[in-house]
């Protein structure tokens, strides 16, 4: 049995069609129409999905790998649009479209009073589209076409409220940092073009062995890997693309869109497109341990570095910003170590509780009438119960709770660490058990600083009901333009979210809880991925944990006996004490610590790095040559000097025409002499 080529296509395009008639013809079909379009092409191609991964996994369906349409035929080059969807594609697919439709749904309540309603729709719906044209792909064309394409759809969504100067700074920094990712990805495809003279994935996989021993002579003395300079550059697309250290600082900055494009970017779509892409080009990874080496450190680092700024975060958005690089770094992590399958199954779960986080805060913000600043929350639990169980859930699942989706993924990747030899492999391992810790006290800490303890709000005007919702005059999540009210006071009570809202956040709570459960072992320890993943023998680490899993509900058993358990509840006493009983604690610890906490506050000053030397750097730079090149040389020597040069050569022949006769006589005459005396000597 094959899969449908017909099912493929409407997977891929309904949510195209869908972006297409809230975009264009938003105002013919009004708001209802708009969401009604865009819901419906994301639900059929959720429920297509679905259909797909059923058939792959229990249908006795084959792979598929077909080409559709051929872009353009170079000699023997050619670059096509084709799927490949087997099962990772089908679980990715079924993510990425479960996801998205949740946050359309969401977005009806949210963005309920926003001017730019239909538009909205039109772009989340593209988004949707050109993610699942970089998942389903079968070529390196199509891939980088669908990795260009949620980039700029990215752009659009960051800088959605585009008379703020922030999410304009917000949106073009995003898509600079991710320029700069996605030429080294292209260096990379570029490479594989060069070496394998395929865009291809599958011919290109096959032919991959032909890599070793070949070289790349990219400095003068030194003859690079060809395995590992493509490895590399792959991985800078990824390091870009999922915000990986050094080009991480984007993500954060990405909050200024509006709270449901940041579940869908940071969930489970755009930052989780290098992670995917890594696992897909396994069969090349496998071929490099400088590049898997490269990979392991870069993650590690970002795992523990970027997890220790969400501590000092008082935006409830960006503390789950910073939780979505520290988990990427595990993803990159797992990568690192050859357990490709341990990265997608973190990516999986992770995509489900992270967007329940982020829709969890974003009805908090409108519970709060967009107060984004922690500072000014507590109690709210009473207000807002569905919004508290729920967000209590995904932070159970992130801290790596026993039983809960996010430890099963997130214990693997750190057993799996552990159980490598890989160099690099000793930093990962201390990395990712002090990330654990790290998570669970921002994780806590945003728990109880929203919705235990004290109220830090004053109402003004305390109502049953909900009263004036200030969404209507703010359009905006951002704390830092408050309007008309004071931070910390609010024209009415805090509320519950209206059902468009919370529904999704307990339909994203469920699989929180239960998928890691029931499916860690087919995926982790089983061959569930088939010939999707490659990985070789010597470098099977997930193949070694096997052997001690004993099932699921086991490995929960044992999870409360392992180190990063302990971990994490040690975070969950620290915070508990600290933000729940104590709070002074917090004040002294910070001006104890006031070194530390100031290089936290200060993100690690990469971001008044970047600005120092790129942005100033690129502006003097652009002064110089506007300077030197194109005033003194372009205008001054070439322009003006070849007009001056001219001028004075004219102005010097002009004295030549007196107009007198006796010096046009005596010009003759003399003239006469330099042809006789030059006769003369060519004579001799």
């Amino acid at each position: 049995m094959s899969l449908s080529l017909s099912i493929l296509l409407t997977i891929a395009l309904a949510p195209l069609v869908g972006s297409i008639l809230a975009g264009l013809f938003g105002k013919l079909i009004g708001r209802a129409g708009a969401h009604t379009a865009t819901i419906l092409g994301v639900a059929i191609a959720c429920g297509l999905s679905f259909h797909v991964l059923y058939q792959l996994v229990w249908g006795g369906a084959q792979n598929f790998n077909q080409d559709v349409y051929t872009w353009f035929e170079i000699g023997n080059f050619h670059a096509s649009v084709g799927f490949m969807v087997d099962r990772l594609t089908a679980m990715m697919m079924v993510v990425v479209t479960f996801v998205s439709l949740l946050v359309h749904l969401y977005t009806i309540g949210y963005m309920s009073d926003d001017p730019g309603y239909q538009r909205f729709f039109s772009y989340i719906s593209l988004f949707t589209f050109s993610m699942l044209m970089l998942v389903m792909s079968n070529n390196f064309m199509q891939l980088f076409f669908g990795w260009e394409a949620v980039g700029l759809v990215s752009y659009l969504l960051i800088g959605f409220w585009y008379k703020r100067p922030t999410a304009i700074f917000a949106n073009l920094k995003a898509f600079l940092v991710n320029r700069v990712g996605d030429f080294g990805f292209l260096l990379g495809i570029a490479a594989i073009l060069f070496f394998l003279k395929t865009l291809d994935y599958q011919t290109a996989f096959d032919a991959a062995p032909t890599l070793v021993g070949k070289t790349l002579q990219i400095t003068q003395n030194h003859a690079w890997d060809a395995a590992t300079v493509i490895g590399i550059l792959l991985f800078i697309g990824a390091m870009g693309k999922s915000a990986q250290v050094p080009l991480h600082v984007w993500l954060p900055d990405s909050m200024e869109g509006p709270t449901p494009i940041s579940a869908l970017i940071h969930a489970a779509t755009m930052v989780t497109a290098g992670i995917f892409m890594v696992a897909r080009m396994s069969p090349i990874f496998e071929l490099t341990e400088g590049a898997l080496s490269f990979i392991l450190v870069i993650g590690s680092t970002t795992a523990l570095f970027t997890g220790l700024i969400g501590i000092v975060q008082n935006d409830i958005k960006r503390v789950i910003a910073y939780s979505t690089l520290s988990q990427l770094g595990y993803m990159t992590v797992a990568l690192g170590v050859s357990a490709y399958s341990g990265a997608v199954f973190h990516l999986m779960t992770h995509a489900f509780f992270k967007a329940l986080l982020f829709l969890g805060a974003g009805s908090v913000i409108i519970g709060m009438h967009h107060e984004q600043d922690m500072r000014y929350m507590g109690g709210l639990r009473k207000y807002m119960p569905v919004t508290w169980i729920t967000m209590w859930i995904g932070s159970l699942a992130l801290a790596g709770t026993p039983f809960f989706s996010g430890f099963y993924s997130k214990d693997a990747i750190i057993e799996a660490v552990g159980e490598s030899h890989r160099w690099g492999a000793n930093y990962a391992y201390f990395c990712v058990l002090a990330g654990v810790f790290v998570t669970s006290l921002y994780s806590f800490r945003l728990l109880y600083m929203t919705f235990h303890g004290k109220e830090r709000f004053t109402v003004e005007h305390k109502a049953h009901g909900h009263g004036h919702d200030a969404h209507a005059d703010h359009h905006d999540d951002a704390h830092d333009d408050h309007g008309h009210y004071t931070p910390g006071v609010l024209e009415h009570a805090p509320h519950e979210s209206p059902w468009v809202v919370t529904v999704p956040l307990v339909l994203l709570a469920i699989p929180s809880i239960l998928i890691g459960f029931f499916t860690v072992g087919p995926m982790l320890f089983g061959d569930w991925f088939g010939k999707a993943i490659h990985v070789d023998e010597a470098n099977n680490v997930l193949g070694e944990l096997a052997h001690e899993f004993h099932g699921a509900f086991g490995m929960g058993l044992h999870g409360f006996t392992a180190a990063p358990f302990w971990l994490a509840f040690a975070g969950f006493a620290v915070a508990t004490y600290v933000y729940l009983f104590n709070p002074t604690v917090a004040d002294k610890a910070k001006s104890a610590l006031k070194p530390v906490y100031e290089v936290l506050n200060h993100k690690y000053w990469i971001d008044e790095l970047y600005f120092a030397v790129f942005a100033k750097g690129g502006v003097k730079l652009g002064e110089g040559l506007s300077k030197v090149g194109d005033a003194a040389i372009i205008d001054g020597a070439i322009v003006n000097g070849s007009a001056g040069l001219v001028q004075r050569i004219a102005s010097g022949t002009r004295r030549l025409q007196s107009g007198f006769l006796f010096h046009y006589a005596f010009a003759m005459i003399l003239g006469l002499i330099l042809l006789l005396g030059g006769y003369w000597l060519i004579g001799q």
